[in-house]
């Protein structure tokens, strides 16, 4: 799943990008605040991680641009530790949670999470279709309870497949989603590692809809 970072703090983006990759995300980072603009209203990500503090155009002003445009991606703020009033102006500006620093990144990973959760319209950490099960906390994969070892890509599919279960998502979707800009992708590489995947989770749980993309379906459960 595809997250921006914008933080002009060089060691900070740093860190936060080598948390956010070793919690299954993929991460374009910028510090600029233009950049940012541009890329946040042109690019399909999951989630955003804003600072306020820019270079060339300030976090709110960003967001409020978003917002005006209709961009609905959700929006976690960074902002100085004992300042309301950014919070209060961020929260009003359109975002959807706030974090103040300086911080931990559990507590980030966390929130985040959360986050993307409630924009796929998934209330639980832990989620259930079926015979899957996948702890986002844990990043831990199971088949009828037996666990299931997943490489960081493997785990990336299956993560954003059941976070829309239900909703046959495109191979141009997962592309970009599973793949950092700069990778050098193969034009069948999802078909790859899809395949890959149903040999370790059982061929029926990821269904194809020929010319649409794939699917895990929604259950009761």
């Amino acid at each position: 799943m595809r997250v921006l970072l914008v933080e002009d703090d060089e060691r900070l983006a740093a860190g936060v990008t080598a948390a956010l990759e070793a919690a299954g995300f993929v991460v374009d980072a910028e510090r600029d605040g233009e950049a940012a603009w541009f890329k946040g209203d042109t690019e399909n990500y999951v989630a955003v991680i804003l600072d306020l503090g820019l270079p060339s155009l300030d976090g709110l002003s960003i967001l409020r641009r978003w917002r005006a445009g209709g961009q609905r991606v959700p929006v976690l703020i960074l902002t100085a530790r004992g300042d309301w009033n950014e919070r209060v102006e961020g929260i009003d500006a359109g975002a959807d949670d706030y974090l103040p620093k300086p911080f931990r990144m559990e507590e980030l990973l966390a929130r985040l999470r959360a986050l993307v959760r409630r924009a796929a319209g998934q209330a639980s950490a832990v989620l259930v279709k079926g015979p899957l099960m996948l702890d986002t906390r844990r990043m831990a994969v199971s088949v009828d309870g037996v666990p299931i070892h997943l490489s960081p890509q493997e785990y990336r599919l299956v993560s954003y497949l059941m976070q829309h279960a239900g909703r046959v998502v495109s191979q141009l979707e997962l592309t970009e989603q599973l793949y950092a800009q700069d990778f050098e992708r193969d034009s069948n590489a999802v078909e790859v590692l899809v395949g890959r995947v149903r040999r370790k989770l059982g061929m029926d749980i990821i269904q194809t809809r020929r010319g649409f993309g794939y699917l895990i379906e929604q259950t009761d459960q």
